[in-house]
């Protein structure tokens, strides 16, 4: 168990009020996936250890619900859905799912056009999907992929009206920049990623999710982030065992991996991968954490980290952008994946330098997996003006 004493203990009651307000009688859901989800039937999943996260779906929202929180918050339901993973994250998912009983269900049928509020705890990354279905039903939610115990006490357990506060700080501070520049150093080898933003209003992730507008909240939250225009340049990045390879970046799209160190097999791979469909390399996103939590070992928190940044290729329709599933050869690679660079994860890689272009002035805004005078200023700031 974490603890730490700046951080409250956990309160749904709180999260819910704060991210989503007081209720008014809408009806709310939690959807889980499962590789099978008619194993939700009698709750069998939870005998299974390696869906930890599930587990913790069913334990701090489904059984905190049935306990008396939902009643206090004025919303109705608390009922729990189970749909087959995707495979990938943010990839769209089957409509198929299933409740508690075992009776087969539809997502756009009976879960999307029926509940106000959805909360959807899994494994892969449901935010995009979620956000494309919240637009065309109407409905409001949060995506909470990854759980664990250290997300739960730190990363649920803040103010977000603070933590939507400092984000809109740095967000104003980094608005309509007009590219950025990354340093990147591994192996004594110094590369530069350069990515146009071409004076684009920044965005902001800060958990707040008001009733009126049908929108999704990535929990935990807590970054600003751009869709790239394009981008040029190299970057290595970390494969899953370990291996590095030397990424490179033209017109906005990853054309080609060069091995580091490791395993060569992977970088074929990849390689193969984008010459097959070269979206896969597509830059979607760039964003920079903005709140002081602990490392927690999933990237849906530790990306929110104030000192981290992050890359994602694949679609970034959920973000405003106009990286669609359509435009990908295969279903399976209309993902959007994050290419988190924190100390804990990437160590033997150094951010050296990250610097931001706007109207003919040069910032630098992060060192060293460290935030620069600049964005210190910003965050701790009591100002704020556009």
């Amino acid at each position: 168990m974490y603890k730490d004493e700046k951080f409250a203990p956990f309160s749904l009651q709180r999260l819910m009020t704060t991210c989503f307000g007081e209720g008014e009688g809408e009806k709310l859901c939690i959807l889980i996936d499962l590789p099978d989800p008619k194993e939700i039937e009698d709750f069998r999943f939870l005998k299974d250890e390696s869906l930890s996260i599930q587990n913790y779906g069913y334990e701090v929202f489904y059984k905190g619900f049935q306990n008396g929180d939902l009643a206090a918050l004025n919303y109705t339901g608390g009922e729990i859905f189970a749909y087959k993973e995707s495979g990938g994250s943010n990839l769209d998912f089957e409509d198929e799912c299933y409740d508690p009983s075992g009776k087969k269900m539809s997502l756009e049928e009976d879960i999307y056009k029926n509940y106000q509020i959805i909360l959807t705890v899994s494994t892969f990354s449901a935010t995009a999907p979620l956000t494309a279905q919240a637009k065309k039903f109407g409905f409001r939610g949060a995506t909470l992929h990854g759980l664990n115990q250290i997300i739960v006490e730190t990363g649920l357990s803040v103010d977000y009206d603070k933590i939507s506060e400092e984000a809109e700080r740095l967000r104003v501070g980094l608005t309509r920049a007009d590219r950025f520049e990354l340093d990147f150093e591994v192996e004594n080898q110094v590369t530069t990623l350069t990515l146009q933003t071409d004076g684009q209003e920044a965005q902001k992730s800060h958990g707040l999710c008001p009733r009126g507008k049908p929108d999704v909240a990535n929990l935990p939250a807590g970054e600003v982030y751009f869709v790239p225009t394009s981008g040029s340049g190299k970057f290595p990045f970390k494969y899953d065992d370990e291996t590095l390879g030397l990424l490179t970046v033209e017109d906005g799209k990853i054309i080609k991996s060069r091995l580091i160190y490791g395993d060569y097999a992977l970088i074929e791979e990849h390689n193969a991968k984008l010459l097959d469909d070269p979206m896969t390399g597509a830059l979607g996103e760039l964003g920079f954490g903005t709140q002081r939590l602990p490392f927690s070992g999933r990237d849906i928190q530790d990306e929110k980290i104030l000192g981290t940044c992050h890359i994602a290729t694949g679609r970034d329709d959920h973000l405003g952008g106009h990286l669609t599933p359509d435009l990908f050869k295969h279903r399976e690679n209309a993902s959007h994946d994050d290419v988190l660079y924190a100390p804990h994860k990437t160590p033997e890689i150094k951010v050296k330098q990250v610097r931001m272009y706007r109207d003919g002035e040069e910032t630098v805004i992060l060192e060293n997996y460290s935030p620069a005078a600049y964005m210190l200023d910003l965050i701790d700031s009591s100002a704020v003006t556009a």
